[in-house]
Protein backbone atom coordinates (compact mmCIF):
# COMPACT_ATOMS: atom_id res chain seq x y z
CA UNK A 1 0.00 0.00 0.00
CA UNK A 2 1.24 3.57 -0.95
CA UNK A 3 1.84 5.82 2.15
CA UNK A 4 2.12 9.29 2.35
CA UNK A 5 3.60 12.43 4.34
CA UNK A 6 1.03 13.81 6.40
CA UNK A 7 1.04 17.07 8.48
CA UNK A 8 -1.36 17.90 10.90
CA UNK A 9 -1.41 22.20 11.94
CA UNK A 10 -3.50 22.72 15.18
CA UNK A 11 -2.70 19.47 16.76
CA UNK A 12 -3.04 20.82 19.98
CA UNK A 13 -7.10 21.80 20.13
CA UNK A 14 -9.80 19.54 20.20
CA UNK A 15 -10.37 18.67 16.15
CA UNK A 16 -6.50 18.36 16.01
CA UNK A 17 -6.17 15.69 18.74
CA UNK A 18 -9.13 14.33 17.50
CA UNK A 19 -8.17 14.17 13.97
CA UNK A 20 -4.46 13.01 15.89
CA UNK A 21 -6.24 9.88 17.21
CA UNK A 22 -8.50 9.24 14.37
CA UNK A 23 -5.61 8.90 12.17
CA UNK A 24 -4.24 6.15 14.20
CA UNK A 25 -7.61 4.30 14.86
CA UNK A 26 -7.95 4.02 11.35
CA UNK A 27 -4.75 2.97 10.67
CA UNK A 28 -4.16 6.11 8.08
CA UNK A 29 -1.38 5.12 5.55
CA UNK A 30 1.46 6.91 6.91
CA UNK A 31 4.62 7.24 6.17
CA UNK A 32 5.70 10.63 7.75
CA UNK A 33 3.74 12.53 9.91
CA UNK A 34 4.93 16.24 11.65
CA UNK A 35 2.84 18.43 13.66
CA UNK A 36 2.62 22.11 13.50
CA UNK A 37 1.64 25.24 15.66
CA UNK A 38 2.95 28.27 16.46
CA UNK A 39 5.98 29.84 17.53
CA UNK A 40 4.42 29.90 21.36
CA UNK A 41 3.51 25.91 20.65
CA UNK A 42 6.93 25.30 19.58
CA UNK A 43 8.49 21.51 20.54
CA UNK A 44 5.45 20.13 22.79
CA UNK A 45 5.04 16.55 22.64
CA UNK A 46 2.72 14.35 21.11
CA UNK A 47 2.60 10.43 21.19
CA UNK A 48 1.71 8.86 18.05
CA UNK A 49 1.26 5.14 17.11
CA UNK A 50 3.65 4.56 20.40
CA UNK A 51 6.29 7.39 18.88
CA UNK A 52 7.47 10.72 20.70
CA UNK A 53 6.82 13.80 18.05
CA UNK A 54 7.31 17.52 19.28
CA UNK A 55 5.59 20.24 17.22
CA UNK A 56 7.84 22.48 14.95
CA UNK A 57 5.91 25.53 13.61
CA UNK A 58 3.63 26.07 10.71
CA UNK A 59 5.75 27.95 8.07
CA UNK A 60 7.31 28.55 4.74
CA UNK A 61 9.19 25.07 3.93
CA UNK A 62 7.15 23.49 6.53
CA UNK A 63 5.01 21.80 3.90
CA UNK A 64 7.98 20.89 1.42
CA UNK A 65 7.88 17.33 1.96
CA UNK A 66 3.60 17.09 3.07
CA UNK A 67 1.01 15.13 0.91
CA UNK A 68 -1.79 16.01 3.10
CA UNK A 69 -1.87 18.67 5.14
CA UNK A 70 -5.06 18.43 8.01
CA UNK A 71 -5.44 22.28 9.49
CA UNK A 72 -7.40 22.48 12.29
CA UNK A 73 -6.87 26.00 13.46
CA UNK A 74 -9.32 29.19 13.14
CA UNK A 75 -9.92 30.81 10.19
CA UNK A 76 -7.57 34.10 10.30
CA UNK A 77 -4.57 31.52 10.55
CA UNK A 78 -5.80 28.87 7.68
CA UNK A 79 -6.46 32.14 5.84
CA UNK A 80 -2.68 33.08 6.52
CA UNK A 81 -1.37 29.63 5.94
CA UNK A 82 -3.31 27.46 3.65
CA UNK A 83 -1.23 29.16 0.80
CA UNK A 84 1.48 28.72 1.41
CA UNK A 85 0.96 24.81 2.05
CA UNK A 86 -0.82 24.62 -1.24
CA UNK A 87 2.09 26.46 -3.37
CA UNK A 88 4.20 23.90 -1.61
CA UNK A 89 2.51 21.27 -3.40
CA UNK A 90 0.60 19.97 -0.53
CA UNK A 91 -3.06 18.65 -0.21
CA UNK A 92 -4.69 20.85 2.46
CA UNK A 93 -7.84 19.66 3.90
CA UNK A 94 -9.28 22.71 6.30
CA UNK A 95 -11.47 23.01 9.13
CA UNK A 96 -12.22 26.41 9.41
CA UNK A 97 -14.70 28.66 8.00
CA UNK A 98 -12.26 30.77 6.15
CA UNK A 99 -12.44 28.75 2.54
CA UNK A 100 -15.55 26.64 2.84
CA UNK A 101 -18.00 29.48 -0.26
CA UNK A 102 -15.07 30.33 -2.00
CA UNK A 103 -16.28 29.08 -5.49
CA UNK A 104 -12.81 27.24 -6.43
CA UNK A 105 -12.79 25.27 -3.16
CA UNK A 106 -14.76 21.70 -3.18
CA UNK A 107 -17.07 21.94 -0.05
CA UNK A 108 -16.97 18.13 0.83
CA UNK A 109 -18.59 15.30 2.38
CA UNK A 110 -17.73 12.15 1.39
CA UNK A 111 -21.35 10.13 1.58
CA UNK A 112 -22.54 13.33 0.04
CA UNK A 113 -20.52 14.78 -2.87
CA UNK A 114 -17.31 13.25 -3.30
CA UNK A 115 -17.56 13.63 -6.95
CA UNK A 116 -16.77 17.60 -6.39
CA UNK A 117 -12.99 16.26 -5.33
CA UNK A 118 -11.89 16.00 -8.39
CA UNK A 119 -12.01 19.37 -8.94
CA UNK A 120 -9.86 20.76 -6.23
CA UNK A 121 -6.91 22.59 -6.73
CA UNK A 122 -4.72 21.78 -3.71
CA UNK A 123 -7.53 22.87 -1.11
CA UNK A 124 -10.63 20.68 0.34
CA UNK A 125 -12.80 22.39 2.69
CA UNK A 126 -14.63 20.90 5.79
CA UNK A 127 -18.09 21.76 6.02
CA UNK A 128 -19.86 22.82 9.39
CA UNK A 129 -20.37 20.43 11.96
CA UNK A 130 -24.03 21.11 11.93
CA UNK A 131 -24.19 21.46 8.19
CA UNK A 132 -22.50 17.61 7.84
CA UNK A 133 -24.64 15.84 10.52
CA UNK A 134 -27.45 17.30 8.84
CA UNK A 135 -26.78 16.43 4.84
CA UNK A 136 -25.36 12.56 5.70
CA UNK A 137 -29.22 11.61 5.73
CA UNK A 138 -30.58 14.08 4.18
CA UNK A 139 -28.92 13.14 0.59
CA UNK A 140 -30.19 9.91 0.12
CA UNK A 141 -33.82 11.35 0.82
CA UNK A 142 -33.42 14.13 -1.97
CA UNK A 143 -32.06 11.70 -4.30
CA UNK A 144 -35.21 9.81 -4.45
CA UNK A 145 -37.81 12.36 -3.36
CA UNK A 146 -35.89 15.97 -3.59
CA UNK A 147 -36.06 18.12 -0.97
CA UNK A 148 -37.62 21.61 -1.22
CA UNK A 149 -37.21 23.36 1.69
CA UNK A 150 -35.54 22.26 5.35
CA UNK A 151 -36.23 23.90 8.83
CA UNK A 152 -33.73 23.09 11.16
CA UNK A 153 -32.79 24.18 14.84
CA UNK A 154 -30.11 22.93 16.46
CA UNK A 155 -28.85 22.46 19.76
CA UNK A 156 -24.85 22.34 19.94
CA UNK A 157 -22.55 21.04 22.35
CA UNK A 158 -19.58 23.67 23.79
CA UNK A 159 -17.04 21.10 22.51
CA UNK A 160 -18.21 23.23 19.12
CA UNK A 161 -16.43 26.60 20.73
CA UNK A 162 -12.99 24.69 22.13
CA UNK A 163 -11.35 23.67 24.88
CA UNK A 164 -11.68 26.85 26.61
CA UNK A 165 -15.64 26.05 26.59
CA UNK A 166 -15.54 22.60 27.66
CA UNK A 167 -13.00 24.46 30.73
CA UNK A 168 -16.13 27.10 30.80
CA UNK A 169 -18.61 24.47 31.83
CA UNK A 170 -16.77 21.83 33.83
CA UNK A 171 -16.02 25.11 36.04
CA UNK A 172 -19.60 26.54 36.18
CA UNK A 173 -20.34 23.08 37.07
CA UNK A 174 -17.88 23.05 39.86
CA UNK A 175 -18.63 26.63 40.70
CA UNK A 176 -22.50 25.66 41.48
CA UNK A 177 -21.86 22.59 43.40
CA UNK A 178 -19.36 24.59 45.53
CA UNK A 179 -21.89 27.36 46.14
CA UNK A 180 -19.59 30.22 44.72
CA UNK A 181 -20.05 32.73 41.98
CA UNK A 182 -20.56 31.31 38.68
CA UNK A 183 -18.22 32.99 36.02
CA UNK A 184 -18.37 33.31 32.32
CA UNK A 185 -15.42 34.46 30.20
CA UNK A 186 -16.35 32.69 26.77
CA UNK A 187 -19.92 33.20 26.18
CA UNK A 188 -21.82 36.39 26.91
CA UNK A 189 -23.54 34.39 28.96
CA UNK A 190 -23.47 31.72 31.73
CA UNK A 191 -23.99 28.45 29.50
CA UNK A 192 -24.58 25.86 32.46
CA UNK A 193 -28.81 25.54 32.85
CA UNK A 194 -29.08 28.04 29.81
CA UNK A 195 -29.50 27.99 26.60
CA UNK A 196 -28.06 30.35 24.25
CA UNK A 197 -30.04 31.33 20.67
CA UNK A 198 -26.43 32.58 19.44
CA UNK A 199 -23.31 31.08 17.61
CA UNK A 200 -20.80 32.88 16.13
CA UNK A 201 -21.81 37.29 15.22
CA UNK A 202 -24.95 38.44 14.17
CA UNK A 203 -25.32 39.63 10.96
CA UNK A 204 -27.68 42.43 9.29
CA UNK A 205 -30.19 39.83 8.59
CA UNK A 206 -30.99 38.86 11.78
CA UNK A 207 -29.25 35.60 11.56
CA UNK A 208 -26.14 34.23 13.00
CA UNK A 209 -23.02 33.83 10.91
CA UNK A 210 -23.46 29.99 12.37
CA UNK A 211 -27.22 29.69 10.97
CA UNK A 212 -26.21 31.36 7.03
CA UNK A 213 -23.29 28.60 7.35
CA UNK A 214 -25.91 25.77 7.22
CA UNK A 215 -27.95 27.62 4.51
CA UNK A 216 -24.98 28.52 2.24
CA UNK A 217 -23.02 25.21 2.70
CA UNK A 218 -26.28 23.56 2.60
CA UNK A 219 -26.71 25.10 -1.16
CA UNK A 220 -23.43 24.35 -2.05
CA UNK A 221 -23.11 20.99 -1.57
CA UNK A 222 -26.40 19.75 -1.78
CA UNK A 223 -28.59 21.51 -4.15
CA UNK A 224 -28.59 25.49 -4.70
CA UNK A 225 -32.37 25.27 -5.39
CA UNK A 226 -33.52 23.92 -1.45
CA UNK A 227 -34.58 26.94 0.62
CA UNK A 228 -33.39 26.64 4.08
CA UNK A 229 -34.42 28.05 7.24
CA UNK A 230 -31.83 27.46 10.73
CA UNK A 231 -31.85 28.68 13.84
CA UNK A 232 -28.68 27.16 16.19
CA UNK A 233 -28.23 26.99 19.70
CA UNK A 234 -25.59 26.42 22.09
CA UNK A 235 -26.65 23.94 24.90
CA UNK A 236 -24.99 22.83 28.12
CA UNK A 237 -23.85 19.57 26.95
CA UNK A 238 -19.90 19.05 26.79
CA UNK A 239 -20.33 16.88 23.05
CA UNK A 240 -22.60 16.06 20.34
CA UNK A 241 -24.97 17.95 18.49
CA UNK A 242 -28.79 17.60 17.87
CA UNK A 243 -31.07 18.98 15.48
CA UNK A 244 -34.35 19.41 14.88
CA UNK A 245 -35.10 18.65 10.96
CA UNK A 246 -38.03 19.79 8.94
CA UNK A 247 -38.02 18.64 5.02
CA UNK A 248 -40.53 19.58 2.78
CA UNK A 249 -40.25 17.44 -0.43
CA UNK A 250 -41.98 17.39 -4.10
CA UNK A 251 -42.74 13.93 -3.89
CA UNK A 252 -45.02 12.21 -1.26
CA UNK A 253 -43.02 10.62 1.47
CA UNK A 254 -43.78 8.52 4.40
CA UNK A 255 -41.96 8.02 7.35
CA UNK A 256 -41.78 4.36 6.85
CA UNK A 257 -39.90 5.24 3.77
CA UNK A 258 -37.53 7.63 5.33
CA UNK A 259 -36.38 4.63 7.50
CA UNK A 260 -36.27 2.07 5.10
CA UNK A 261 -33.76 4.39 3.36
CA UNK A 262 -31.83 5.54 6.19
CA UNK A 263 -31.43 1.80 7.52
CA UNK A 264 -29.36 0.89 3.91
CA UNK A 265 -27.43 4.27 4.12
CA UNK A 266 -23.94 3.99 5.05
CA UNK A 267 -22.86 6.27 7.99
CA UNK A 268 -26.01 7.11 9.44
CA UNK A 269 -27.42 4.52 12.19
CA UNK A 270 -31.79 4.67 13.08
CA UNK A 271 -32.80 4.91 16.12
CA UNK A 272 -36.21 5.17 16.51
CA UNK A 273 -38.55 3.53 18.79
CA UNK A 274 -39.92 6.05 20.79
CA UNK A 275 -42.38 3.51 22.91
CA UNK A 276 -39.62 1.67 24.03
CA UNK A 277 -37.64 5.51 24.73
CA UNK A 278 -35.12 4.61 22.39
CA UNK A 279 -34.15 7.80 20.39
CA UNK A 280 -30.74 9.09 19.47
CA UNK A 281 -29.15 11.28 22.61
CA UNK A 282 -25.56 12.74 22.84
CA UNK A 283 -24.75 10.85 25.60
CA UNK A 284 -25.16 7.53 23.75
CA UNK A 285 -23.63 8.80 20.52
CA UNK A 286 -20.41 10.25 22.36
CA UNK A 287 -17.68 8.84 20.65
CA UNK A 288 -19.47 7.15 17.72
CA UNK A 289 -18.63 7.83 14.07
CA UNK A 290 -22.32 7.20 12.73
CA UNK A 291 -24.85 10.43 12.67
CA UNK A 292 -27.96 8.82 14.59
CA UNK A 293 -31.75 9.35 13.54
CA UNK A 294 -34.81 9.01 15.12
CA UNK A 295 -37.94 10.73 15.71
CA UNK A 296 -39.05 10.06 12.20
CA UNK A 297 -42.62 11.36 11.95
CA UNK A 298 -44.87 13.50 9.52
CA UNK A 299 -45.51 16.82 9.54
CA UNK A 300 -49.05 17.14 9.32
CA UNK A 301 -49.07 20.69 8.55
CA UNK A 302 -47.76 20.08 4.62
CA UNK A 303 -48.35 18.40 1.96
CA UNK A 304 -45.19 16.19 2.26
CA UNK A 305 -43.30 16.81 5.31
CA UNK A 306 -40.92 14.68 7.55
CA UNK A 307 -39.46 15.59 11.36
CA UNK A 308 -36.93 14.03 12.49
CA UNK A 309 -34.20 14.19 15.18
CA UNK A 310 -30.32 13.81 14.31
CA UNK A 311 -27.45 13.69 16.67
CA UNK A 312 -23.64 13.18 15.84
CA UNK A 313 -20.37 13.66 17.56
CA UNK A 314 -19.69 16.72 16.40
CA UNK A 315 -15.60 16.48 17.23
CA UNK A 316 -15.58 13.42 15.38
CA UNK A 317 -18.02 12.90 12.06
CA UNK A 318 -18.60 16.98 12.14
CA UNK A 319 -14.76 17.84 12.20
CA UNK A 320 -12.07 15.56 12.47
CA UNK A 321 -13.56 12.33 11.14
CA UNK A 322 -14.71 13.88 7.87
CA UNK A 323 -11.68 15.15 7.29
CA UNK A 324 -9.79 12.03 7.48
CA UNK A 325 -12.15 10.52 5.29
CA UNK A 326 -11.79 12.69 2.62
CA UNK A 327 -8.66 12.17 2.65
CA UNK A 328 -9.45 8.43 2.41
CA UNK A 329 -11.86 9.54 -0.74
CA UNK A 330 -8.66 11.26 -2.19
CA UNK A 331 -6.62 7.84 -2.09
CA UNK A 332 -9.33 6.35 -3.34
CA UNK A 333 -10.22 8.33 -6.92
CA UNK A 334 -6.11 8.49 -7.10
CA UNK A 335 -6.46 12.42 -6.58
CA UNK A 336 -3.11 12.18 -4.12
Amino acid sequence: MKTYNVAVVGPLGVVGRKLTSILQERNFPINKIKFLGTHRNKDKEIEFNNEIFFTEVAEKVAFKDVDIAFFCVDSSVSRELVPIAVNENAIVIDNSSAWRMDKDVPLVIPEVNPEDLKHHKGLIANPNCSTIQMLVPLKPIHDIYNIKRIVVSTYQAVSGTGKDAINELHNQVLSYFSDEPILNSVYPHQILFNLLPHIDDFLENGYTKEEMKMVNETKKILDENIEVSSTTVRVPVFNCHSESVNIETEKAISPDEVREILNKTKGVKVVDEPKSNLYPMPIYVDGEDDVFVGRIRKDFSIKNGINMWIVADNLRKGAALNSVQIAEKLIEMNLV
